[in-house]
């Protein structure tokens, strides 16, 4: 297989590179944008800061830019470091300002000078994770931001950047959250897995970084510090007790999550896309 639903696919004895070219190149020709300037981050860093003073009359077109963000949407199944950014944008479809709108293009700019590749490669097979919270991520509705990557081997598999559904009290609270999210993704990509392999993998460990949380997770002495938080979060403790999951701390510039909840730098941009296994085009050479 080679080309299937707009994912274009090339294996090797050893590797397996996925990627959509194709159709980066058809929507940037739908928006005028093949010959544009490149930039080398998908977001400004002020975005955020932008976004909560948005005011008057500036509206966007907003059959332009729904047609956009829906592109860009399906262009996420192949790109998870510009997952943010899209989540972002789409939250603003009922009512585009200009700002907004210059966001997007910014993006189809970044897109513009890296068609890159997923690279899958023979090794490890163990699943792991790594799970992240942007608190009070919008400053429109004072909501945090939840995401949660999961990689089997080297190279990621599933990823998800999405807005919790209530405002968090304190960074602990909304790191807690999207930990449970993350656990509720590894148990179906667990059940998955035992079904397509008839094999039971061992102990997800979710790589995170707030010590609160983990406590939590393992000891319910802390659970009146967090009783407002809804009963369907806590179903991580029970995970954790079942040793399914093993919440792990990591340092912060070590966290691979960031890439998917706020704007980074151009260093820290890059090296968390790298660390993600997004690599430059192959060469098709001895292709199968």
């Amino acid at each position: 297989m080679h080309y299937f639903l707009g994912l274009e696919v090339w294996q090797k004895p050893i590797e397996v590179f996925l990627s959509q070219g194709k159709y980066v190149v058809k929507l940037l020709e739908r928006c005028g944008m093949v010959d544009c300037k490149s930039v080398i981050t998908p977001m400004e860093l002020n975005f955020k800061k932008l976004c909560g003073s948005v005011a008057g009359p500036e509206l966007a077109n907003p059959f332009d830019y729904c047609q956009l963000v829906g592109g860009l949407m399906f262009l996420v199944n192949s790109r998870p470091k510009i997952c943010f950014a899209v989540n972002t944008l789409s939250q603003f479809i009922v009512e585009p300002h200009r700002i907004h709108w210059i966001a997007a293009k910014n993006l189809l700019r970044y897109i513009q000078g890296t068609i890159h590749w997923l690279r899958y490669t023979v090794g490890n097979l163990r699943l792991h994770g790594y799970s992240d919270a942007n608190w009070v991520g919008s400053l429109v509705d004072r909501k945090s931001t939840s995401m949660c990557c999961f990689s089997l081997g080297s190279t990621s598999i599933s990823w998800m950047s999405r807005k919790q559904k209530s405002v968090a009290l304190s960074t602990a609270e909304t790191e807690y959250i999207a930990a449970s999210m993350a656990c509720c993704e590894d148990v179906w990509l667990r059940k998955l897995f035992s079904e397509l392999f008839e094999h039971v993998l061992d102990t997800t460990v979710i790589f995170y970084k707030n010590q609160s949380g983990i406590h939590l997770s393992e000891n319910h002495v802390f659970h009146d510090r967090f009783k407002h938080i809804d009963i369907k979060y806590h179903f991580i403790w029970d995970m954790v007790q079942r040793i399914v999951i093993r919440l792990q701390n990591i340092r912060t510039d070590e966290q691979v999550a960031d890439i998917l909840t706020k704007p980074l730098g151009k260093v820290k941009f890059l090296t968390f896309r790298e660390r993600l296994e997004v690599v430059e085009r192959p060469s098709y050479e001895g292709s199968v």
